[in-house]
């Protein structure tokens, strides 16, 4: 009697093909996401911006910059990018610099100053080395750390000529003078080690093993986040609403296949509601659904985990219409083009799951590869999320959010038109 109870879950497993699929294409979908995130690299250090301001300019800090240009680890920045047919941008500045990683185009910039090539070992007991100064989001935890390593690298593979000369300096200072004879050796040491220095650089490498540590003086400012009170619940909770937001709307945009199979749609479509204005009712209803369950999410956030929200009304306002209206066209989309509740439930889950993984809800995007990152650019989540940290993270004002509100409405606006287009089954069946 097992063989033929199992032969019977097999067929009727078989025939469903919406169980199917969750069953097994949703594993082996998130196993290759994942895959593709944390094991596609062997080396596990991340690609950091790196906005470089030069204030010193002498050999020395040329030097610097060119040896982090040459680490895979950094892509090193000294003026924005140019805009097609505009003229070439002026390079940064320590001002405009910072004003980039507030924005968040960068989550560090370097402030090389002058001086630095005169002095630029940081050692003994008056500690004379210029100091760089290292502007950083404090969101960003990692960029940082990887940027400090690899600068006192840079420092000792890509300068050594000025890292000899100072190293005799204190050793003069500290030991005692040179004899005449010592002298001599020395310089001769340093123009062959100035020789071999002006020679090709070698392959670039995405070691981050630093060597020596603190050869050079650095000094953080975080220039975002300083002065906020644990504002990165507010990041958590624009993460995971709008991936359960996403649930929320393709469940209850499921109502139109209950409506079609008891019958009730017929009906419906036989009085004076259109199809048109049916998909529209429920949009509306969706979207302000959506837009009370971010507001309830972000007040209990308020309230327990003391987020930021009254002093962001604006934003949050705008960015909430903007991500509910996405999210339950969405829903409205993905039940137009199913036709049974099994076959929302299982293709619902993936597509939420996926975008959700790649749009930063589960992993935050900028620990991606940039592969993954601009793949992520392709999902919901991603720049209702951006949106958020701009509101509450930045203090950005609601102008600059017009790409997230322009990129979530019109994705709604195309959702609903393809939903509007498919529902013309129900009109003619």
């Amino acid at each position: 009697m097992i063989l033929p109870i199992v032969r019977t879950a097999l067929v009727s497993l078989r025939r469903d093909r919406a169980a199917l699929a969750l069953a097994f294409i949703l594993p082996i979908s998130f196993f290759s996401i994942f895959a593709v995130v944390f094991g596609g690299r062997h080396d596990t250090t991340p690609r950091v911006s790196l906005i470089v301001v030069d204030e010193d300019q002498s050999q020395g800090s040329r030097e610097l910059v060119a040896g982090l240009e040459r680490e895979g680890s950094l892509v090193v920045q000294t003026s924005p990018q140019a805009k097609r047919n505009a003229p070439p941008p002026a390079p940064y500045t320590a001002a405009t610099a910072e004003q980039a990683v507030k924005a968040g185009d960068v989550s560090v910039a370097l402030i090389i100053p002058s001086g630095f090539g005169a002095h630029p070992i940081s050692f003994g007991p008056d500690n004379a080395g210029a100091s760089l100064q290292m502007l950083n989001d404090s969101s960003d935890q990692i960029a940082p750390q990887v940027v400090q390593g690899l600068l006192q690298k840079a420092a000792m593979t890509a300068m050594p000529t000025s890292m000899a000369e100072q190293g005799m300096q204190y050793t003069e200072k500290y030991i005692g003078t040179f004899t005449p004879q010592q002298q001599q050796q020395v310089k001769a040491n340093l123009d062959r080690l100035r020789e071999i220095e002006n020679r090709p650089p070698p392959a670039s490498t995405t070691s981050s093993d630093n060597g020596f540590g603190g050869i050079i003086q650095v000094k953080s400012r975080a220039v975002v986040g300083e002065n906020k009170n644990n504002p990165i619940v507010s990041f958590y909770a624009a993460a995971i609403g709008v991936m359960f937001l996403l649930f929320t709307s393709s469940g209850t945009a499921g109502s139109l296949l209950d409506e079609a199979d008891s019958g009730t749609l017929d009906r419906v479509l036989s009085s004076r509601i259109t199809m048109t204005g049916l998909l529209a009712g429920k949009l509306v209803y969706n979207s302000l659904l959506a837009f009370l369950q971010l507001t309830v999410m972000f007040l209990w956030a308020w309230g327990v985990f003391k987020v930021d929200l009254f002093h962001h009304i604006p934003g949050f306002v705008v960015m909430g219409l903007s991500t509910a209206f996405a999210v339950a066209a969405f829903g409205i989309f993905l039940a137009s083009m199913c036709h049974t509740r099994a076959q929302l439930g299982a293709i619902s889950t993936l597509l939420i799951l996926t975008m959700s993984a790649i749009g930063g809800s589960m992993f935050p995007r900028f620990l991606m590869s940039d592969a993954m990152q601009k793949a992520g650019l392709w999902t919901l989540n991603s720049w209702a999320i951006d949106g958020f940290t701009k509101v509450f993270w930045r203090d950005l004002p609601v102008v600059e959010l017009r790409n997230q509100v322009g990129v979530l409405l019109g994705a709604g606006i195309v959702l609903f038109l393809i939903a509007r287009r498919v529902a013309r089954r129900w009109e003619f069946s």
